[in-house]
């Protein structure tokens, strides 16, 4: 016979036995009799209160990145839970697991208007894998148990269980629910079946200029042993989305970088003479695409995923294959043929060695660019650290310029690109990571969105360092006005705030940086500190992120940094 408990000690005896570490979150009116039953659970569970309901969410979004755990969010009802949609959002589209739990108004009051009342199972419904109305106590911890089955297995992603006020003050006996869930409709794949793996080889071994395209879910599924062993085996190259950076080390010679929007030139040339894509666990969008009319166009194409409606969305493929990667890759990889494919390889390194000639870290520059702080700081944590980019050109320099050996190490919004993911999603993520420097890396106009979080990071001694790309500008919508809208620069000079004088006042060292010569120095005085530390690179105002895909153009018609020679170029 199980004890007594009220609804709101359900919920704190269900995310312990869930294995849940560390709740993010911000109290409220209709949530205080959870936050009142978290006296009694504060030895086993930590909770972080943050200075925004988005920024609880992207923490627990940051913490879940980083550790491969479903991370939790708490919110109460109304403005509370609204704040938590481009949280949610967020991790949706980038297949993160989150179960955000919000507190609502008591069920007599539901649907009459009452203070804070907000229907957010109706608001997030199409933002989130599934929510749950908790209508009655006996329903609320087989709900909190699903809801962490759905969001960690399958395709991940966030679930909201909105729980009303009065349920959790009601008491029941309560045992926590050991039987296997089964969900009618909800039953992921595991294999792929005989006659598509004959498929896929028979494609496989008969192509000449074959391409892998790597994505967020090689990591999701564990999958990157086995994409390392395709790749070697059939000497194939691999080419990786933004989310999919990490999944094989960038120093692995059959790793020619990242594809798409502002992806390397060489990737997007080789996939649009490729005549064989193998998608694992990618899904086509735009930016990774341009042009979907003349994508790859003399290509067959094979795509691997655990989400069924990826195949064929955007892309139609020539086989498609619904079932975990990993398994997929494992029942490939024995009949995959060894090849060298010389002659392709020649092509794709005549391609790099081009884009090696434009590269701006060859160009003396009287100004710092913020690529040459971006490899600095890559070079002075030694490739080591886990970085959590926020969303705009130094998000897309950072792709290019911090090279990555291991899987979880970037951490970004890549689906939904929201600005003021990074700061708040570090904060939770260094409750993970113990063992690596956790580094932000933002611009001057995303951490300006969720700043305020300065203050969690300190209240919780975080150990992550900040460094801000100040350009004076929002960079990437000034980058498109001046290529697009003849520099009509509208309202995107921005100012900043003293960011030195701002750290001082949150309680954290902050310096600034102008210079070249000044960065390791700097760097070196910031890592031996432990907590967080704010340091701004005031970075050349009018620099530009390339190659760039214009919008609606093919994946190759990239604009590209002039060539060659930047020996004597003045910027």
């Amino acid at each position: 016979m199980g004890e007594i408990k009220t609804g709101a000690e359900i919920v704190w005896e269900c995310l312990i036995r869930e294995g849940v570490k560390v709740v993010f979150g911000y109290p409220g009116g209709a949530t205080l009799p959870l936050y009142d039953a978290l006296t009694k659970y504060q030895d086993k569970i930590k909770h972080v209160l943050t200075r925004h309901e988005q920024g609880a969410t992207h923490a627990a979004d940051g913490y879940a990145r980083a550790s491969g755990k479903v991370g939790v969010a708490m919110a109460t009802s109304g403005p509370g839970a609204t704040n938590m949609v481009t949280g949610i959002a967020t991790a949706m589209m980038d297949s993160s697991p989150l179960v955000c739990i919000t507190g609502q108004v008591g069920t007599a009051a539901i649907g009459g208007d009452a203070f804070q009342e907000t229907d957010v199972t109706g608001v997030t419904l199409p933002i989130t894998k599934h929510n749950y109305l908790i209508g009655s106590i006996e329903e609320l911890a087989e709900s909190i148990r699903e809801a962490f089955f759905i969001a960690r297995t399958g395709r991940p992603g966030p679930v909201l269980i909105d729980i009303p006020k009065d349920i959790q003050n009601q008491t029941i006996e309560f045992e926590y629910p050991t039987e296997p869930i089964d969900l009618p409709g909800y039953h992921p794949p595991a294999k792929a079946s005989d006659e598509a793996v004959a498929a896929a080889l028979e494609m496989i071994n008969n192509a000449e200029r074959p391409v892998i395209l790597a994505g967020h879910g090689v990591m999701m599924s564990g999958a990157m042993k086995e994409l390392r062993e395709l790749a070697e085996k059939g000497s194939i190259p691999v080419t990786v989305t933004l989310l999919g950076i990490g999944c094989m080390p960038d120093s692995h010679p059959f790793n020619i970088g990242m594809m798409g929007h502002h992806g390397e030139a060489a990737p997007n040339q080789a996939i649009q003479e490729a005549d064989l894509l193998i998608a694992c666990g990618m899904r086509f969008d735009d930016r990774v695409t341009g042009n979907l009319k003349t994508y790859s166009p003399k290509s067959k194409k094979i795509h691997i995923d655990i989400d069924a409606s990826e195949i064929n969305k955007n892309i139609r493929v020539d086989l498609g294959i619904h079932a975990d990667l990993g398994a997929v890759l494992r029942q490939i990889n024995p009949g995959v043929t060894a090849r060298n494919r010389a002659e392709w390889w020649g092509k794709i390194k005549d391609w790099q060695e081009d884009s090696n000639e434009r590269d701006i870290l060859q160009a003396q520059t009287p100004v710092l660019m913020a690529a040459q702080a971006i490899r600095a700081i890559w070079e002075g944590t030694g490739g080591q650290a886990v970085v959590v980019s926020d969303v705009g050109q130094h998000q897309m320099l950072t792709a290019q310029y911090y090279d990555h050996e291991e899987p979880y190490t970037l951490l970004t919004s890549g689906g939904l690109g929201t600005m003021g993911f990074s700061l708040p999603a570090a904060i939770g993520a260094s409750f993970h990571v113990k063992d690596k420097e956790v580094w932000v890396i933002v611009g001057d106009g995303s951490i300006q969105m969720t700043i305020t979080e300065l203050a969690t990071a300190v209240q919780e001694n975080a150990n992550i360092k900040i460094a801000i790309m100040n350009n004076g500008y929002l960079g990437m919508v000034r980058q498109w006005q001046q290529l697009f809208y003849e520099a009509r620069y509208t309202e995107t000079p921005i100012f900043s705030p003293d960011y030195v004088k701002l750290a001082e006042a949150y309680g954290m060292p902050g310096y600034r940086i102008e210079k070249k010569e000044d960065i390791m120095p700097i760097m070196r005085q910031a890592q031996a500190h432990h907590g967080p530390v704010l340091i701004e690179f005031v970075v050349e105002q009018h620099d530009m992120v390339y190659p760039m895909v214009p919008a609606g153009a093919d994946l190759h018609q990239m604009l590209r940094r002039p060539h060659p020679r930047f020996e004597n170029m003045e910027i």
